[in-house]
């Protein structure tokens, strides 16, 4: 199930990014959790469930219906494989029907193998 966030989601979420590590740490951790926590809403950010368990989201900017783009898409290692991203990213096209939709990535290989089309340093979605 996807669905817009709400701060219902958001322990999960940030256990989500706890859990990846790496990069992530700069939004869950001290320094950053308050000021993510704000994008999170002040954001279209959108959040993949299987039952109970928060198995993605991905966090965007419209920027007034001129583009949309794409700040943040992750999914949990388990479940990974699984079309998770993809709906996910289906669920923000759908959301905004007629507006290009960009993502900036240091994640090239999965945009590609998505078949995204690569427009200098950013892959055009749709």
């Amino acid at each position: 199930m996807i669905r817009q966030y709400t701060h219902a989601d958001e322990a999960a979420l940030f256990a989500l990014l706890r859990e990846e590590g790496g990069d992530w740490k700069d939004y869950w951790g001290e320094d950053g959790r308050e000021r993510y926590a704000q994008a999170l809403v002040r954001s279209s950010t959108f959040v993949a469930y299987e039952g109970d368990t928060l198995t993605g989201f991905v966090r965007c900017k419209n920027d007034h219906d001129f583009e949309i783009i794409i700040h943040d898409l992750l999914v949990r290692k388990q479940s990974r494989g699984r079309q998770t991203g993809h709906a996910l990213m289906d669920s923000v096209i759908a959301s905004f029907p007629g507006v290009p939709v960009y993502v900036m990535s240091d994640v090239d290989p999965y945009y590609e193998k998505q078949g995204y089309r690569r427009i200098g340093s950013v892959f055009q979605v749709e």
